[in-house]
């Protein structure tokens, strides 16, 4: 990396560190340029050539908030002894992730990062390659193990990470699913909506 591509990296990272903190104490209304070059020490120039526009600084904490998240499912289903405790690891993951870090759920199921964000899902999913190409290959040996059933990654994972994207949005905007239930609970039904019964 030279040292141009190292000082973008360094103000990216500033900027969302900013944006982050921001977002935390004031929510979207109060992620205003002003308020973000203040907090960052980054100029409005350089905040929109490396975000194109304050939605774009949003798309982007959602992407950093979401590269975490796979973090944490990937390493809970490599670290499972079998499927169904990988399943259920993923599961727990997800929703200690949204408790723990509820301004980084928040964002990153965000309307404007979903808006931002949607028509690049298929370049955004191959930038995250990385990060779900082991969940992939995990749940692939798993299937061909015959403990998990024989479905498309794709379903299996809509199939796993559906339910719990709808509770964690429930939790961040309605407010009235207890997210500790739902750890009781979510983990068990998911298995056997995915389990090669």
């Amino acid at each position: 990396m030279s040292p141009k591509q190292q000082r973008g990296t360094v103000t990216v990272e500033q900027v969302l560190d900013a944006a982050m903190r921001i977002y935390a104490s004031s929510g979207e209304a109060g992620l205003t340029l002003g308020a973000m070059t203040k907090a960052s020490d980054v100029s409005s120039g350089s905040i929109y050539h490396h975000f194109g526009s304050l939605d774009g600084v949003i798309a982007a904490l959602a992407l950093r908030s979401l590269d975490q998240l796979l973090h944490r499912l990937s390493t809970a289903v490599s670290e499972a002894a079998d499927a169904r405790s990988g399943i259920q690891a993923a599961v727990l993951a997800y929703l200690d992730f949204a408790k723990a870090h509820p301004d980084a759920a928040r964002i990153m199921h965000s309307a404007t990062a979903d808006r931002e964000n949607t028509p690049r899902a298929g370049q955004l999913r191959e930038s995250q390659e990385a990060r779900l190409s082991p969940i992939a290959l995990w749940i692939r040996a798993h299937q061909e193990s015959g403990e998990l059933a024989d479905l498309s990654a794709p379903v299996t994972e809509s199939l796993v990470m559906g339910p719990v994207v709808a509770v964690v949005r429930r939790w961040l905007t309605v407010g009235d699913i207890d997210l500790d239930e739902a750890a009781r609970t979510l983990p068990e039904h998911i298995w056997r909506s995915v389990s090669r019964q």
